[in-house]
């Protein structure tokens, strides 16, 4: 059968299973080089349908289908869909009891289950590609990656586990591998097809724009003292007050940190809003539950840090709002656009402090393993290895680095194995590499390796610089994030932004001089390109605004400057508009 003629075959089977009418710009496309078992990555927007680019070839290709998912609950909730449409699938994860795990083991090496559902760590287990393998006339057709961004070290949800799907798909024959993800920018895209061994991957991306999400950005910005954390604290409860009472409708606010969950949570319950709460702390039945009444309604509001909502599938969710700046302008896009599925209006709103910055500063800081770490992990894997030739497992080497954490050991070991220096068997055993005719010893070989840490730490505190930039720019947010993604704008402006609709007034200062028309040509000519080049400030800077008054910057970045007053107020505003103090 020709890839057209199963393409015709699958729109019965798209209208009569899932009632679909007609596949959505870029379904096609993805689905098609699927059948052709071409690997593809693929990128669309949230609620542009990337389950259905799987489910429908699924149907129709040879073998099982083998989905990877980072979220227990994002592959029931699709799993509960396809069972709803009649459509047999199997999931294997850390929930299961141990009847219910042997049993769906059992059915996959039977290959009587087209689509099995799988965490990345489960692929780590050399029993379970056994049990994949166990059919050679059922082997694997397709591995699909969701949410593929969790495989590059450069995206701002990294998990080093994806770091063995690579490895995984080898082990099981080379099997044609769809990635998808809703966000990924030219950078993280490379490192996808890098980290997935992609072979001349099809790539097709839909866009990122979605016109029903407006944007904006809320200035809440106080000084500094002895009250100025009580004060800025007081500042974000009353802002935030405020747009919930002004938004109807059900939403998130997310926080960075488990005690701002618990305190907005306190202010809001004391205000007698409808409103649960989610964070890593809660146990994990306390968790479901609170999800369970936010998707059916039982619940206004969800106040939770980012361990809410991937992969969460509520279409009527009508605003997101942020109470601090998360790290990345990739977690922002990500976590907003769980807004407005349903393709009608939504409002996406950040309240900006620059001192919220600090938060992600920390989070940061001890994000990746040091160079001294990764030695340490060297160190350890020679010694262990003397006492076992045949390899060494990461169990073991956790056994030996107690006081290491686990997403850090992996992250170091796929470093080892970039460099050549460490190998991995289809055991998930690590041994030494042979250095024969190597240029450079192994420790140096490591120490080289390391050193790209430090350009993902740099690139991390760049992205971070751009979620501030998002914050503070006087362009159209949509615009900002377009280029931000390499995408290209239909329009300049999306219309329905703070900064389309409310644009920034840059008023002519008031002890500004007018050149009169008997001036000469040339010296006029010369003020309007002086009054062109904004002046580069730095922070410190005594400075005036018109009709605000004296200040001091609080930080620069390229056409935007946030200047702080006497009254501890902080306002942002165009570099033009700024004029040295006296």
């Amino acid at each position: 059968m020709t890839v057209d003629q199963r393409l015709r075959s699958m729109r019965k089977t798209m209208r009569d299973m899932f009632g679909i009418v007609r596949l959505r710009a870029g379904q096609e496309d993805i689905i098609r080089s699927v059948l052709q078992h071409k690997d593809t990555l693929a990128t669309m927007p949230t609620g542009a349908g990337k389950s259905l680019c799987y489910q429908l070839p699924a149907l129709h290709l040879e073998g099982t289908t083998l989905v990877v998912s980072p979220l227990i609950a994002l592959m029931k909730d699709q799993a509960d869909k396809l069972l709803a449409a009649g459509i047999d699938c199997t999931l294997v994860n850390s929930t299961l009891r141990s009847r219910a795990e042997r049993e769906a083991l059992e059915r996959i090496a039977a290959g009587e289950s087209g689509i099995v559902f799988v965490t990345p760590e489960r692929l780590a287990q050399p029993a379970f590609i056994e049990t994949l393998r166990a059919r050679p006339e059922n082997r694997v057709g397709l591995v699909v990656v969701d949410e593929a961004h969790c495989v590059s070290q450069w995206g701002h949800d990294f998990r080093p586990a994806f770091l063995q799907i690579a490895a995984a798909v080898k082990s099981l024959g080379q099997p044609p591998v769809l990635a998808l993800t809703a966000t990924a920018t030219p950078r993280v895209l490379d490192d996808i097809v890098h980290s997935l061994a992609l072979r001349e991957p099809r790539v097709v991306r839909t866009g990122t724009y979605r016109e029903n999400l407006r944007y904006r950005v809320v200035q809440v910005s106080t000084a500094g003292g002895k009250d100025g954390a009580a004060r800025a604290v007081t500042a974000k409860r009353e802002q935030l007050s405020k747009l919930i009472a002004s938004l109807s409708g059900t939403g998130i606010v997310y926080a960075a940190t488990v005690r701002d969950v618990d305190r907005i949570y306190g202010w809001l319950t004391e205000a007698g809003e409808s409103v649960s709460r989610y964070h890593g702390r809660m146990a994990a039945d306390a968790r479901e539950e609170a999800q369970e009444q936010f998707m059916s309604g039982a619940t206004r509001l969800m106040i939770a840090t980012n361990a809410f909502g991937m992969g969460i599938d509520k279409a009527d969710i009508r605003f997101v709002i942020h109470y601090q700046i998360p790290g990345s302008l990739d977690a922002y896009y990500q976590e907003t656009g769980r807004a407005g599925r349903d393709g009608e209006p939504a409002d996406c709103v950040l309240l900006f402090d620059l001192n919220d910055r600090r938060i992600q500063q920390f989070f940061l800081a001890g994000r990746y393993p040091s160079v001294e770490l990764a030695q340490r992990v060297y160190d350890t894997l020679v010694a262990r290895i003397a006492d076992d030739p045949k390899g060494v497992t990461l169990a073991a080497l956790k056994q030996a680095l107690p006081d290491v954490g686990a997403g850090k050991l992996e992250v170091a070991l796929n470093m080892l194995v970039d460099a050549r220096v460490a190998g991995r068997d289809r055991q998930r055993r690590y041994r030494l590499r042979s250095r024969e005719g190597a240029k450079e010893s192994a420790r140096d070989a490591v120490a080289n390796a390391a050193a790209q840490f430090e350009q993902m730490s740099a690139h991390d505190r760049e992205t971070l610089q751009q979620m501030i930039d998002y914050a503070q720019t006087g362009q159209c947010r949509w615009r900002a994030i377009l280029d931000y993604y390499g995408d290209s704008p239909a329009a300049e402006r999306c219309g329905v932004c703070d900064n389309c609709v409310n644009p920034p007034q840059i008023d002519m200062a008031s002890d500004a001089i007018v050149a009169p028309e008997t001036h000469a040509n040339e010296v006029a000519q010369r003020k309007r390109e002086n009054a062109r080049k904004p002046r580069v400030w730095t922070p410190g800077d005594a400075v005036r605004v018109p009709r605000y008054g004296a200040g001091e910057v609080a930080l620069a970045s390229g056409e935007q400057v946030a200047v702080q007053f006497p009254d501890g107020s902080t306002r942002t505003f165009l570099a033009s508009y700024v004029r040295a103090g006296r």
